[in-house]
């Protein structure tokens, strides 16, 4: 959209639930005023964009492969838009350390070269390999590549990135990981506990040094925890770390979602944590590790020899959206924050304003149906980039 142009949205905030006229100039929302006299039930809803701090893949393409990125990042870029994120973190996940350098250059090479990728893709989540070697909180990582916290191969890493690593995943359970976490906290990287098997001292420890996100809690865990202590109990009790869960029906029960949303508050937020088969038809297929899985119609993800074991997360952020309101576990206003204006405000990013004046005109306007999200419209930076923009609405 060209600087001098302006558009305006008429709908029902999907924060508070108003009818509301959202004027945009340029990037940027200019105003948000009230609509009188309108009937509520005709008009569409509208969200700030949902920002995902936890992409590894989406609609076949894999940040994770070599035959991934760079070649397809307009394509994921354009997939993920669709689904009204308008804001996502690349995630890059343990291997050895060249192929993580190479999958970091990729992502840096994006950035550098389309404009889109800038706009949408602002950082990097380095999930692993400073991870728990132990099975279960390892989850699918790969064991041989897991490694004790090496500051100078971080670095490294860093600045094949070009600076975008934003967040990283890590286990306290290593030994020196105390002065790596400061390090991080000190250079501006989101320090996050996950795949971890941590005794609870390590993770006040990691807490006090600087660590303030639990990377998607509950997950990549033991399959049999002790009563009390245990690293579960303790990510929960620290006031300081936020948590991101994955609310799609299938990684945690209803239960644990909402002793997460009443223990965090404001600091819970939804990631999809996707894979490649997120967005994919239901079926059979070869994963990227090897394994035979299989994508039910209802959009779970098992392995094909186990069907009780989860191959990964194959459902978008807006999944976790609909779980939340069909179970009445939170109400659209606080499940929608949860996905945008929350994990904006992690990353310190001006999204975090939300539908206000002076914020990034991200904007999503969809119909609730039975619970269910029905995107017609995504405006990225005052642009509409998927769905029309009716005249009716532009000026």
């Amino acid at each position: 959209m060209a600087a001098d142009r302006s558009a305006m949205f008429v709908g029902r905030s999907a924060i508070s639930g108003d009818p509301i006229t959202i004027r945009v100039s340029g990037e940027v929302i200019e105003s948000v005023e009230p609509l009188s006299g309108s009937e509520k039930a005709a008009l569409p809803w509208v969200g700030p964009g949902l920002v995902d701090l936890q992409v590894n893949g989406f609609a076949g393409i894999d940040a994770n492969s070599d035959h991934g990125l760079p070649e397809r990042g307009h394509e994921l870029v354009g997939a993920l838009l669709r689904e009204g994120v308008t804001t996502f973190l690349p995630t890059v996940v343990t291997a050895s350390p060249d192929a993580i350098e190479t999958r970091l250059r990729a992502i840096a090479a994006l950035h550098r070269e389309l404009p889109v990728w800038r706009a949408v893709a602002p950082g990097i989540h380095l999930e692993g390999p400073f991870i728990s070697p132990e099975d279960g909180p390892r989850g699918a990582h790969p064991a041989v590549h897991v490694r004790a916290p090496d500051w100078a191969l971080f670095q490294r890493w860093q600045e094949a990135a070009g600076g975008l690593i934003r967040i990283i995943t890590l286990s306290p359970e290593w030994p020196g990981m105390t002065e790596f976490i400061t390090r991080c906290r000190d250079e501006g990287v989101i320090v996050a506990i996950g795949h971890t098997a941590a005794a609870p001292e390590q993770i006040r420890e990691a807490v006090a040094a600087g660590a303030t996100l639990a990377t998607h809690f509950g997950n990549g865990a033991h399959p049999v925890l002790p009563r009390h202590p245990n690293y579960l109990w303790e990510q929960l009790a620290a006031d300081a770390l936020w948590a991101s869960v994955i609310a799609d029906g299938f990684h945690l029960p209803d239960a644990v979602l909402k002793t997460v949303f009443r223990m965090k508050g404001e600091g819970a937020v939804l990631v999809s944590d996707s894979v490649a088969l997120a967005g994919m038809p239901p079926g059979a297929y070869d994963s990227p590790i090897g394994e035979r899985v299989v994508l039910t119609p209802e959009g779970r993800l098992h392995l094909a020899a186990d069907p009780r074991l989860l191959a990964g997360s194959a459902q978008p952020l807006r999944a976790g959206i609909e779980h939340l309101i069909r179970t009445g576990l939170a109400t659209l206003a606080d499940a929608w924050s949860m996905s945008s204006t929350g994990p904006a405000r992690l990353l310190g990013l001006p999204h975090a304003k939300g539908m206000a004046p002076g914020a990034p005109a991200d904007l999503v306007m969809f119909d609730l149906v039975d619970g269910a999200i029905e995107i017609h419209q995504v405006v990225k930076a005052g642009q509409s980039v998927f769905g029309a923009m009716p005249e009716e609405r532009s000026v």
